[in-house]
């Protein structure tokens, strides 16, 4: 089954460049597990453009969805055989000894 891993956390220590090494030893052990799909780095919130409907009309609003300490700064599409082995690959990620977060959501099949 694919799942979503969400990867959120303060942006400051997402964005400070001291996990680099980390995270390219985590993604290649994904792909060594035949477990990554995809993935990839967003650009910080600011650079975010947040889209509504009101009424019938258009609202395009500069920033995230959510103005809050942690924002979403990257993403993993995976292959796990149930939930228990996405939890397990999530719990591996760097960002966590940061206190960071990751949100893990199945996907369904189209």
């Amino acid at each position: 089954m694919r799942y979503l891993l969400l990867i959120a956390g303060d942006e400051n220590k997402l964005n400070n460049g001291q996990r680099t090494e980390a995270w390219g030893t985590y993604t290649q052990d994904l792909a060594t597990g035949n477990n990554l799909r995809g993935g990839e780095r967003l650009r910080p919130s600011t650079s975010a453009t947040t889209v509504r409907l009101n009424g019938g009309s258009r609202l395009v609003s500069d920033g995230p969805y959510a103005e809050t300490k942690e924002q979403l700064g990257g993403f993993y599409l995976i292959e796990a055989t149930d939930l228990d082995q996405a939890v397990e690959l999530a719990s591996k990620m760097p960002h966590l000894e940061d206190g960071g977060v990751v949100e893990i959501r199945p996907i369904w099949d189209m």
